[in-house]
């Protein structure tokens, strides 16, 4: 199966399926001498794991990871890094019921038909589960990307059509800890009381609901991103569309500047308080001709339910004929809380590679 790596220069490879032994990722690239905080590591991958709080998928895992290779004395040695994430909590009887059906609108259908077999339980390789891999790499990229004064935060912005107020964000830090004081990960506390209210009545019928998050790296300097196939909007939305369960990605203004005029779209140049040069307004996102323009990059991700509800539906089985299958297992009514450090992740790991590449841009 191809497909299972993601970067030029910082490379990533994950392995590993939702109730197999474990999960894990190789590292390759990463530069020697960056000091490992295993403690920050360890704080992301938190903030994805499941059985979090009442609006997650009540699957119990530690998400404790080990480092196989790659360190010494507390710093890359750039060689390959392997991280390993034990699976602790699998419950494969819970997905018997669909060995040979297919559950609506998940990976069961186009997986068998691809590959000519699958694994059921849990989806295998196309469940979420790898995400956690990513987030591991993810981590490591954001600390390398901090030593060069970039950083990145995120937040839930909206569920269902209950959507945030823009946020501005001063400083990262305080804006990390005032968005993980609510359970939904939403940097405005009132919206966060009526998200959690709202997926808990989701979830309390049986059901499901998406939503959005918005992120926005600060500190980017100009010049990440190339001509004319690996612009950094683009390959910041493959890797957005690469998370599961994403259907949407937005940079800047989005959908909403196609129904501005030019006049009003325009970020006009000014220099700023620190002699550099900025835009007076950001509707590019931070991102002109595929390449960083040293404002902040801002974008939008969006999630659909998730697949499998906990209601009766009509399906075929693996002969095409009429079946109905329930849900069963344990799953989250919206995955946007967990999806947060998810996102972070992949924009670091595109941010590290950039920054990478830009090294050799000029003399």
């Amino acid at each position: 199966m191809a497909g299972n790596s993601f970067g030029q220069l910082f490379r990533i490879t994950t392995f590993g399926e939702s109730h197999g032994e474990a999960i894990g990722v190789i590292i390759d690239g990463c530069p020697a001498g960056l000091t490992v905080d295993l403690e920050y590591i360890q704080g992301e991958l938190d903030k994805r794991k499941p059985g979090q709080s009442k609006i997650t998928t009540q699957r119990k895992e530690s998400d404790e990871f080990k480092i196989l290779s790659g360190t010494f004395e507390g710093k890359t040695t750039g060689t390959p890094i392997a991280m390993i994430i034990p699976n602790e909590d699998q419950r494969s009887k819970d997905y018997g019921h669909n060995v040979d059906v297919f559950r609506p609108s998940h990976a069961d259908y186009t997986y068998q038909t691809k590959y000519g077999i699958r694994d059921h339980r849990g989806g295998g390789r196309s469940s979420a589960r790898e995400t956690a891999a990513r987030v591991a790499a993810g981590a490591l990229a954001k600390l390398l990307l901090k030593t060069k004064g970039i950083e990145i935060v995120a937040h839930v912005s909206s569920v269902g059509k209950i959507n945030a107020p823009n946020v501005f964000i001063n400083n990262a830090d305080e804006f990390i800890a005032d968005r993980e004081k609510n359970i939904v990960r939403c940097a405005d506390p009132a919206t966060a009381e009526e998200m959690i209210t709202f997926i808990d009545d989701i979830r309390k019928q049986g059901d499901t609901v998406g939503g959005k998050v918005s992120c926005y790296i600060k500190g980017c300097p100009v010049g990440l991103g190339d001509p004319v196939f690996d612009k950094l909007h683009a390959d910041l939305g493959k890797a957005m569309l690469s998370i599961n369960a994403v259907h949407g990605f937005e940079f800047g203004s989005g959908f909403i500047g196609s129904e501005m005029r030019g006049s009003e779209h325009n970020d006009i140049f000014i220099k700023n308080a620190t002699g550099d040069v900025g835009t007076r307004t950001n509707f590019s996102g931070g991102i002109q001709g595929g390449i960083s323009n040293g404002m902040p990059i801002e974008f939008t991700v969006a999630f659909k339910p998730v697949a499998t509800i906990m209601h009766n539906q009509q399906t075929v089985d693996g002969a095409g004929n009429a079946a109905e299958i329930s849900g069963k297992g344990r799953h989250d009514p919206c995955v946007v809380p967990r999806a947060v450090p998810i996102v972070e992740a992949m924009a670091a790991l595109v941010l590290a590679d950039h920054w990478m590449r830009n090294r050799n841009a000029k003399l």
